[in-house]
């Protein structure tokens, strides 16, 4: 179902009405993507469940989501502008609907329709954004007053990434990813975001991790670096243990890094399970130049800030 939204960038439409039908509340929402700024998986729990340590962002790349509910009936329904989406219960907005139903004993019909601008299979948390946007805006409709907490719990039933994305700012994220730890803001920067013309199964590369082989970055030192506002150590010490085992089948992942670097970004790597690379830079300028390089070479190229942030 195509979709069309203005920017929403600083507005939440709200909308209640009392139909022949049932009640309706209709709001529209933005889901913004994720960037891992550090990655490591320390060691893997029993069944293979692995132990995270990341360092992730939020950026100003988004999904638009208009969440409708009714009294009328109890169906959960999702609508995409993009074809390929499951709009079914593999759907992470219509797993979040449901959960959510569950744990606040509600049986009203939920309809959700995403038009997507966050790549999908990316590596950004695309569809971990927009479930995390579905719980909160739920919470706020139906004033059930679930605390964030609650709501990451609630997430975490969902994907690893969702607590995260309900959180939403500058954080360290430990074990399952259900805990979450604020940082300080980011010095101020820019990122350019390119995602290659491939797609990587993040159940399949997590399959083939043998973690005695990978190369483990050096997380506390990146959050030092954050917490002091040092920009340069930051860089330095950015770091994704997937990257090498995603390169080895898809080799963009290293063309599109070593052309960020080439065109002037000060780091540049993997987010995520892949294959999106980001560079980052300081200026403003430098990073519309290395946008400016990497748009003749990959379709699907974005230049962003960090949600919040001054730059």
């Amino acid at each position: 179902m195509k979709l069309t939204f203005e920017d929403l960038s600083s507005i939440i439409l709200v909308i209640k009405s009392s139909e022949v039908e049932g009640m309706v509340m209709k709001r529209i929402v933005r889901a913004p993507a994720k960037i891992n700024l550090g990655l490591d998986t320390p060691h893997a729990y029993a069944r293979g469940v692995l132990e995270w340590k990341m360092v992730m962002i939020s950026v100003d790349l988004a999904d638009d989501l208009q969440i409708e509910t009714t009294s009328a009936n109890s169906h959960i329904q999702v609508f995409s502008d993009k074809g390929f989406l499951p709009e079914g219960n593999r759907n992470l907005a219509y797993q979040a609907a449901r959960v959510f139903k569950h744990a606040a004993q509600i049986d009203d019909g939920i309809t959700i329709h995403i038009q997507k601008r966050i790549p999908v299979s990316a590596g950004l948390g695309g569809g971990s954004s927009d479930a995390a946007a579905v719980l909160r805006t739920l919470n706020d409709m139906y004033q059930t007053n679930f605390s964030d907490r609650q709501l990451e719990e609630l997430g975490l039933k969902i994907d690893s990434d969702v607590p995260y994305c309900v959180y939403g700012k500058p954080a360290l994220v430990t074990g399952k990813g259900d805990q979450i730890t604020p940082l300080q803001p980011l010095p101020a920067c820019w990122l350019v975001i390119a995602k290659p013309g491939v797609s990587i199964s993040t159940l399949k590369l997590l399959r083939s991790v043998k973690h005695d082989e990978l190369s483990h970055p050096n997380i506390d030192a990146l959050i030092a670096a954050i917490q002091t506002g040092n920009y340069e150590q930051m860089v330095a010490n950015m770091g994704n243990a997937l990257e090498a085992v995603a390169a080895k089948n898809h080799p963009e992942v290293n063309i599109l890094k070593e052309r960020m670097l080439k065109a002037g970004a000060d780091g540049a790597q993997m987010s995520g399970s892949g294959p999106t690379v980001f560079g980052i830079c300081r200026q403003l300028s430098r990073a519309k130049r290395v946008y400016n390089s990497i748009s003749g070479f990959c379709r699907e190229v974005y230049l962003v800030a960090p949600v919040g942030e001054g730059a």
